[in-house]
């Protein structure tokens, strides 16, 4: 199969906006007093949004490939607008937890005991689950499991967009 354009501009293009939409979700959120919310919506809206930018991405390669992609373009296509999109997520994220709301993970901590409380956990559990959850919250492993959960995500919804869009030529 011969492609008239490479996947690098519309992995980048898309996962720019997926990233900048991202990011001004967190904003918005953050504008109303919900950023410490973890409910069913925000997730779902996120889960929403990054089908959206993987159908639209291998939507548009296809077409700009005279209407073939093969499922290993697919997968590449949505998984690297997702990665793109969840790096500039991360970045941001950072700049927020640093310098914009430095107490944010105190807050979301607090949240977390609290909430383990109410489940009827002991003080010793809650104190092992806050130590796990503290070495768990550094930039790099939050980080890296944000990527990998992203992508693997991406990669399954990729698979199965790939598999309902897949064309290749017919010899």
């Amino acid at each position: 199969m011969e492609n008239q354009t490479s996947s690098k501009s519309i992995i980048l293009n898309y996962g720019l906006y997926y990233g900048i939409l991202s990011v001004m979700i967190s904003l918005i959120m953050y504008a109303l007093g919900q950023h410490t919310e973890q409910g069913i919506v925000p997730m779902l809206l996120g889960f929403v949004i990054m089908i959206a930018f993987i159908i639209l991405g291998i939507k548009k390669f296809k077409e700009a490939n005279n209407g073939l992609i093969s499922w290993g373009q697919s997968v590449k296509t949505g998984v690297g607008i997702v990665v793109i999109g969840v790096l500039i997520s991360i970045v941001y994220q950072q700049i927020f937890i640093n310098f914009i709301e430095p107490e944010f993970m105190a807050q979301m901590l607090e949240k977390q005991q609290q909430a383990w409380l109410d489940a009827g956990m002991t003080e010793e559990q809650i104190e092992t689950q806050a130590g796990m959850m503290e070495k768990m919250q550094g930039p790099l492993i939050s980080s890296a499991i944000a990527i990998a959960f992203s992508a693997f995500l991406a990669f399954v919804v990729s698979a199965i967009a790939g598999a309902v869009m897949k064309a290749e030529e017919q010899y």
